[in-house]
């Protein structure tokens, strides 16, 4: 690479982004970067300029010579980058929103990554994720691509299966936080351990060791069961697992297999949200005008404490290392999402999967788990199945694929309600979802209304 890096982030109106400097600047010393270029579309324009100016704030204080430049074409920021960091969110949180709120009309759950709104997000990404791919093999063919978009594990396999762009890497803070905060939980410091993964994006397992290769896996989940915090993320409610049935897997897992291991007692909560304080997307958006408002104050040149009430708190940590070990060829373990290549021997080898890695200036080498128990291979190979018709539809816009997927998904009761769900998305989504014109034009034909007042208002105000 030539000399001083050049860092292109696409969504960079994201209030993670002074993080992410964050992280760079923690690093300087081996990472050199020369530029960075935020990146966002033209309704982000003011929220990129926040950033932006802050993050030139960030720079200064920390007395290194880096630029911050801002476009609203991505074309021109990509040009010769070394590595495009991707962070965004189609529709914005009001696309968050209604993904949550439309099931929640139906009892159903409404989550940003899982059911019928983790689908929808993803139908809403992977376009825009596979036209950024053309650019960059036109402009920075050589760049590497680190992922953070949700669900990142499907817009990862996207990216690589149908994109042809074998240098991407897909993230998640949620194994970050989980080995930030077991170690404490049993008395060790970090360092001290040894983890392994497998599994998809928000929906692994893993196992901790000792450094003499003692399991500590047990002695975790005692610690967990008993109310230690072990890094379930700010966005997940704290539902207890049914201890018989954790204790006898013997794998801890990621906090959002509460959403399918305590369904009906997630969908409850989250039903009484929606009546009372409103869904996560809601409090998310008040929780951002207020970083927001922060961020605009002149005097302010680091991250603000509040910024870790974000769902993907320590996002830095693992985008800025993932790039450290690239540039430095540093063979360090890490989380990631990347072709399975027989790491889960269960699932096809050019299926993305969560899995621990070697990364190094080739990218990501899975390291192998092996068999696996017969409850974690059959919730594997029917997520990975509703993975791949989601990802597929949202290519080809092809409806019945789509009510496949929604099928297959665990926490979708299909029926009619559960086409209702799709056929509301698909109206409050129009906007985002051009491969799904014909269909939403015939659902508009049929007077297929949204029944939540919320969304109605803020279809109405987008207008």
């Amino acid at each position: 690479m030539k000399d001083g890096i050049k860092i292109v982030t696409i969504g960079g109106g994201s209030s993670y982004t002074p993080e992410l400097m964050e992280g760079f600047i923690k690093r300087y010393q081996e990472l050199p970067i020369r530029e960075i270029w935020l990146v966002d579309v033209e309704d982000g324009q003011e929220k990129l300029e926040i950033d932006a100016k802050l993050s030139q704030r960030m720079w200064e204080a920390a007395g290194y010579d880096v630029t911050i430049h801002t476009s609203l074409d991505r074309r021109t920021a990509l040009k010769d980058a070394d590595f495009v960091t991707t962070q965004f969110r189609v529709g914005f949180l009001e696309a968050r929103i209604k993904d949550e709120r439309i099931p929640l009309s139906y009892g159903m759950l409404g989550q940003e990554t899982n059911g019928a709104g983790g689908i929808f997000k993803a139908l809403r990404t992977i376009p825009v994720m596979l036209d950024i791919v053309k650019d960059m093999k036109e402009l920075c063919p050589n760049a590497w691509l680190i992922n953070f978009t949700n669900p990142s594990g499907m817009v990862t396999e996207a990216v690589i299966k149908y994109g042809k762009w074998q240098r991407c890497i897909g993230l998640c803070n949620v194994p970050l936080i989980a080995m930030m905060k077991e170690p404490t939980a049993i008395g060790y410091e970090r360092d001290e351990l040894i983890y392994q993964f497998v599994g998809l994006n928000h929906f692994h397992w893993h196992k901790v060791f000792d450094k003499r290769g003692n399991e500590l896996t047990a002695k975790i989940i005692d610690a967990m069961l008993d109310g230690k915090d072990v890094g379930l993320p700010a966005n997940i409610n704290n539902v207890p697992f049914f201890k018989e049935q954790i204790q006898q897997m013997q794998m801890l897992p990621c906090g959002y297999h509460r959403y399918y291991y305590r369904q009906e007692e997630m969908v409850k909560y989250s039903i009484e949200e929606w009546n009372g304080i409103g869904t996560r997307g809601q409090q998310v958006k008040e929780t951002e005008e207020n970083l927001f408002r922060q961020y605009q104050d002149p005097t302010l040149d680091h991250k603000p404490k509040e910024l870790g009430k974000r769902g993907g708190a320590y996002y830095s940590d693992a985008a800025c290392e993932c790039i450290n070990a690239i540039y430095n060829n540093k063979n360090i373990p890490m989380v990631v999402s990347t072709q399975n290549n027989g790491a889960i021997p269960e699932l096809p080898k050019d299926a993305v999967v969560e899995v621990s890695c070697i990364i190094s200036g080739k990218g990501a080498t899975p390291l192998s788990w092996g068999k696996l128990p017969s409850a974690q291979r059959g919730w594997l190979q029917c997520m990975k199945a509703m993975e791949e018709c989601t990802i597929e539809a949202a290519i080809s816009g092809n409806y019945g694929l789509l009510m496949e997927a929604f099928a297959l998904n665990p926490l979708i009761p299909m029926g009619e309600s559960a086409k209702s769900v799709l056929d509301e998305l698909l109206i409050a989504h129009k906007k985002y979802l051009p491969q799904f014109h014909e269909k939403i034009s015939d659902l508009a034909s049929q007077n297929i209304t949204i029944k939540d007042p919320v969304i109605n208002e803020l279809i109405k105000n987008e207008h």
